[in-house]
């Protein structure tokens, strides 16, 4: 899939100081989804939330939307690791991907609120509050379903 070369630079643009740090590039080691990286599929969320975001003119935040896309993975471990100890991670990595984020960076309250409730109706407290955040939390499962069922390692062409 194609994404537009405006929201290749909003990515780019707001993703500044986030994308570059050695925590953001660790999620390159940690896997997500078969065989795709968390970072991948974090880059993957935030093209196809930006795709939605423009099919549904939504006119969403797009710094919050894409910053908040970007981080709601941002848990820092790998989940496939029995020795973790992370528990159940559908239910937990929401919260512990809010507080890693919340460490490192000034989130706002839509970013916020995107981070802790992607993985809603899973986590049926943690409820979508704004249109970013249902976004977000639609984009994580369409690409969760690509990634799974169609075992592909890209869905943009997006070189970050």
């Amino acid at each position: 899939m194609t994404i537009s070369d405006q929201d290749k630079s909003y990515i780019k643009r707001y993703l500044t100081g986030v994308i570059d740090t050695p925590q953001a590039q660790s999620m390159k080691t940690f896997i997500q989804h078969g065989h795709i990286s968390t970072y991948t599929h974090v880059l993957n969320v935030v093209c196809m939330s930006c795709k939605v975001d423009e099919r549904l003119h939504a006119h969403s935040d797009k710094p919050s939307l894409i910053r908040g896309a970007f981080l709601h993975d941002f848990y820092l471990y790998d989940w496939h690791d029995p020795t973790s100890n992370e528990g159940l991670h559908g239910f937990k990595h929401p919260a512990r991907a809010l507080a890693k984020a919340q460490e490192m960076f000034t989130l706002n309250p839509t970013e916020q609120n995107i981070i802790i409730s992607h993985m809603w109706p899973l986590t049926i407290t943690h409820i979508p509050k704004c249109r970013e955040a249902v976004i977000v939390c639609l984009s994580d499962k369409l690409c969760a379903l690509y990634e799974t069922v169609l075992k592909d390692k890209c869905l943009f062409d997006i070189d970050l």
